[in-house]
């Protein structure tokens, strides 16, 4: 079971705690699959549906590391895999 973490909006719009548990490999496409199948209403919201690409205000971190920019089918840390550390859906800022 790999832990995922979400930001406030999203789990208000999936009506889910902050931490859910899926059932996934430990890739970041994996898991985004599984929870967006799990909160059909997240479609959309973290990666753009037709590219599958993460959009440009959301970042992914696992074990205090950001793996935003890590290939898709990268696999997860070994803590994110085990359960022992979440994976981490982040709001991003923009400003400065």
């Amino acid at each position: 079971m790999i832990r995922v973490t979400l930001p406030a909006h999203l789990r208000q719009l999936a009506h889910c705690e902050k931490e859910v548990q899926v059932e996934a490999e430990a890739t970041q496409r994996a898991v985004l699959d599984a929870l967006e199948a799990r909160y059909p209403v997240l479609r959309g919201t973290i990666r753009d549906t037709g590219t599958g690409r993460r959009r440009a205000f959301v970042r992914f971190f696992a074990c205090e590391e950001d793996v935003s920019h890590d290939e898709p089918d990268a696999p997860l840390p070994e803590a994110v895999a085990t359960g022992r550390e979440p994976f981490m859906v982040i709001g991003a800022m923009a400003g400065g």
